[in-house]
């Protein structure tokens, strides 16, 4: 399938992501031909670890740089390899960074008309005395932006009234199953239990109970809603407004709208499918307090994560288990169990936690308070790298738990960091060539298998699918899971990088991985994928800032290790490296990041003409009246500010104030209105 005709098929995210891969395999493989050509004969003919008695060593060893004699001129091999890595890497960065930040360009410039090219998302509305949130929009925007503004669409605090309906289409289902299973069966008339889930309480007539139940729900559920739409202080201080135009959007979307910068924020929309909506009612000024906490808290969940998973293995050891189940004792000293006990149960218990591990990190930044599920899963993408980074690289190469890393780090200047860390690094090249197989391949290979998946439709299927509608969602393929997977691709890049001139045998490895997980996961997302929200490839600049991370340590690490051989004079040449990687990466930040923060006003206006050529009797507010309508307002009624006539040549904003000072301050913003 060729790019654009994929990028219509699965959308631009999807195609970026399996570039990603792609990028892997320009980088590395050019890489690895030429650390095979200079470095490993380099390495082989060192003849050092062959000369020290009583050191046991492998032919992986022989083919690192362990291999050659402290203070040899070797090394400069080495430094001059890690120049040209170095500059390989800025290369394919940089024309991947280009060619993504083009094609989210064209994407935006030439995609289908969406709600989300019109509409602004308005944050810390401040309060007035004498308006409401609606009126007080309508007025700001009215007085502001004149020739563009449409309408705007307030948020309600519906998170209650989102829980009811949930529960009634739970009920729903229920009394739809117990239907259809008495019309197959007319002679038995099917009962539950009141308990939870059924499982206990009193028995009574199934379809009796559910509609009954449904009845009361029903009521509660138009008293909450009515509720919602009168009563004031449901209304958050944001509202979703729209323009016109996508230039009057744009031009909204990236001004400051005050002189106060800390009300009426504004930035771009997200598309409707892609906004988190029980985020909305969080004040703004909780924010900076919730990010604070959920950054205190990764802290610890990132230096202490093995304190929980100690307990459970130790819950998971012979005397653990006899301690807390004595009667289980006889049992548990049989050969088999005993062996069964020890080897498997405390891997169990390390992997339960891993899997449970990015539930918890996207729940932190629910916690955190952004307002897009594609924001969610950028930030839980942080996270989840920062987690790899401590617990997985730097503690495999470093003993003891992260703690105890964090102890020795503290307790060493910056300068002995690097050379910590780096004088482990050819020790570990078996450890990690050995993870790439088991993690890395493995994964590959369950991820075209789908047997996981395949088990949970089956128990789906048998315990909680009550209706065809059920049954849909079972089996739903689901979407990449960009959150966890994009971090581990980041870990492979950053093995590859540290291991280039460090041990080369372990780059084939990784090129492997990234030419099967390219091939499946372009299957994937052409035959299995659905897509859950398009961000236009937002995420890139993330993908480029953990790349030049990785780069950085990668440059550390060697510096380190390149210390402690008594190549003290090479020292200072690698001293260049970070410098020029940080310098790289602020010229393509300013080279290319504002594509993904800002919409170019050109592009926007001619999309704009274009469309009034094109399509002159468009109705755009029929078209975003409901876009942004909060799901479980859909086709209710709300109170809809009316469109502002674009025929009446009034200079006035009609305003409902009362206030001297409101209107002196207002009436001036009027007339500079009319003036305009």
């Amino acid at each position: 399938m060729p790019e654009p005709e994929l990028i219509d098929h699965a959308g631009l995210d999807s195609v970026v992501y399996i570039r990603i891969y792609l990028m892997g395999l320009k980088i590395f493989v050019p890489i690895t031909l030429l650390a095979f050509a200079v470095l490993v004969p380099v390495n082989w003919t060192g003849g050092t670890l062959e000369q020290i008695k009583d050191l046991t060593f492998s032919n992986i060893d022989k083919l690192s740089i362990s291999n050659i004699p402290p203070g040899s001129k070797r090394f400069c091999a080495h430094v001059l390899m890690s120049y040209i890595f170095t500059f390989w890497t800025f290369y394919v960065i940089y024309k991947e960074y280009k060619t993504t930040a083009f094609m989210r360009l064209q994407f935006l410039a030439s995609e289908s008309r969406r709600p989300d090219q019109f509409t602004v998302l308005v944050r810390n509305v401040p309060p007035d005395p004498d308006e409401s949130v609606t009126e007080h929009v309508e007025h700001f925007f009215c007085v502001n932006h004149p020739d563009h503004y449409l309408t705007h669409q307030v948020v309600y605090n519906a998170n209650k009234l989102a829980n009811l309906v949930a529960k009634k289409k739970s009920l729903q289902n229920w009394l739809t199953y117990h239907q259809n299973k008495y019309e197959r069966n007319p002679s038995s008339k099917p009962t539950t239990k009141t308990g939870f889930w059924g499982l206990w309480g009193t028995r009574v007539d199934a379809i009796d109970y559910y509609t009954a139940e449904i009845g009361k729900l029903s009521e509660e559920e138009d008293k909450e809603r009515e509720r919602v739409i009168n009563d004031p202080n449901a209304v958050v201080p944001a509202a979703f407004v729209s323009f016109k135009s996508r230039w009057g959007a744009a031009v909204c979307a990236q001004t400051q709208q005050t002189s106060n910068p800390t009300i009426w924020l504004t930035e771009r929309a997200p598309e409707p499918r892609d906004v988190y909506w029980d985020n909305l009612a969080i004040p703004y000024f909780e924010l900076t307090i919730r990010r604070l906490l959920v950054a205190v808290g990764l802290f610890f969940l990132i230096f202490f994560f093995m304190l929980p998973i100690a307990f459970v293995q130790s819950l998971a050891s012979i005397e653990g288990i006899e301690k807390v189940f004595p009667f289980l004792k006889p049992v548990i000293e049989m050969k088999f169990i005993k062996s069964l006990v020890q080897g498997i149960l405390p891997g169990i218990a390390l992997k339960i936690f891993l899997i449970v591990l990015p539930i918890i990190l996207i729940i932190m930044s629910k916690i955190e308070g952004f307002t897009s599920l594609s924001s969610l899963d950028r930030r839980s993408a942080v996270k989840y790298h920062l987690f790899l980074l401590v617990n997985v690289f730097v503690g495999s190469i470093v003993t003891g738990t992260a703690m105890d890393q964090l102890k020795t780090f503290l307790n060493q200047s910056a300068t002995e960091i690097p050379k910590t860390i780096g004088v482990s690094i050819p020790l570990k090249a078996t450890f990690f060539i050995t993870y790439i197989m088991v993690d890395g391949w493995s994964a590959i290979a369950a991820e075209i298998l789908r047997l996981v998946p395949l088990v949970m439709f089956h128990l789906k299927n048998t315990f909680l699918v009550k209706t065809e509608q059920d049954r849909d969602q079972a089996m739903d393929p689901g979407c990449v899971d960009f959150a966890t997977s994009e971090p581990r691709i980041q870990f492979y890049f950053l093995l590859g990088l540290v291991y280039a001139a460090v041990t080369p045998l372990l780059l084939p490895f990784i090129i492997v991985f990234f030419a099967f997980s390219y091939t499946v996961f372009r299957h994937q997302i052409i035959n299995v994928y659905n897509q859950k929200y398009e961000s236009g490839a937002a995420f890139w600049p993330d993908v480029h800032r953990r790349l030049i991370i990785g780069l950085i340590i990668a440059q550390l690490l060697l510096l380190g290790l390149m210390s402690t051989k008594e190549a003290r004079e090479l020292t200072p040449l690698l001293v260049a490296l970070p410098i020029l990687t940080i310098w790289f990466h602020v010229f393509c930040k300013g080279r290319f990041e504002s594509a993904f923060v800002k919409f170019p006003l050109q592009d926007a206006m001619v999309r704009d003409t274009l469309e009034r050529a094109t399509d002159p009797n468009l109705n755009l507010k029929m078209y975003l009246q409901d876009a942004y309508i909060h799901p479980v307002f859909r086709g209710g009624e709300l109170e809809r500010p009316e469109i502002i006539d674009e025929e009446e040549d009034n200079p006035l904003v009609p305003t409902t104030r009362n206030s001297q000072k409101s209107q002196s301050k207002y009436s001036s913003d009027v007339s500079s209105g009319a003036g305009s």
